[in-house]
């Protein structure tokens, strides 16, 4: 691959962007489907777990096509791999794909070309979504890493999902930890998640109460209590 950049195409770009990000989206939740099956369902069970590999590997192809498309849109050669740090991390592992939940959400908005929500909506929207798939593509990943690890706490997918839980609100009970280095990295990653997705949330809420409360005493007449 070459780091000469090729002439940039914003508007090709900004049309591939618009028309695939919401069939990319579905392929992540393939994705995400086949990696579970993958990973829960027993050894010996055939040919779904033959199958959930095909898919995994099908639409992480997909995934490398559109950043290989986008890359050349763009006309920043290797540069691109840099700026589009985001984009690089979600091809390197296809789990991350919820963290691009706000690109989805404004492919879909405009298609529809209709009101969309206010800025609190979609910020504790987009937060929901994106720590619940985050949260399970999480668990699924640490379980697949700590299930047989000498001296681990998570020894079913139900530890995962309940340190999941815990990890994403900041909680740490500390009763269910990672032991392997993989899955030490996942729950560093999950815990910058989730005090980002945590302060969106409570200051997008607490910004909806004070323009409630705004509001409402512009309502009062002058000198009422």
């Amino acid at each position: 691959m070459s780091d000469r950049p090729t002439a940039p195409d914003p508007v090709r770009l900004q049309e591939w962007e618009q028309r695939t990000e919401v069939p990319l989206f579905a392929a992540a939740l393939v994705f995400l489907t086949g990696y579970a099956v993958r990973v829960l369902a027993p050894v010996g069970v055939q040919p779904w777990r033959d199958i959930a590999l095909t898919l995994v590997a099908a639409t992480w192809l997909l995934f490398v096509v559109d950043y290989g498309v986008r890359l050349r849109l763009s006309g920043l050669g290797l540069r691109f791999v840099h700026r589009h740090w985001l984009d690089t991390a979600v091809l390197l592992l296809p789990l991350l794909r919820p963290l691009r939940m706000v690109k989805v959400y404004t492919a879909v908005q405009q298609r529809r070309n209709g009101p969309g929500l206010s800025l609190y909506a979609r910020v504790m929207t987009y937060a929901s979504l994106t720590a619940a798939l985050l949260g399970f593509s999480a668990a699924l990943a640490v379980y697949h890493q700590e299930q047989g690890a000498p001296g681990s706490t998570i020894r079913t997918f139900g530890d995962a999902m309940w340190w999941a839980c815990a990890t994403l609100t900041t909680v740490g009970y500390g009763d269910a930890v990672p032991v392997t280095p993989v899955g030490r990295v996942i729950a560093a990653v999950m815990m910058g998640c989730g005090l980002a997705l945590l302060g969106a949330v409570t200051g997008s809420f607490s910004s909806w109460l004070v323009e409630v409360f705004k509001r409402e005493d512009e309502k009062r007449p002058p000198g009422s209590a």
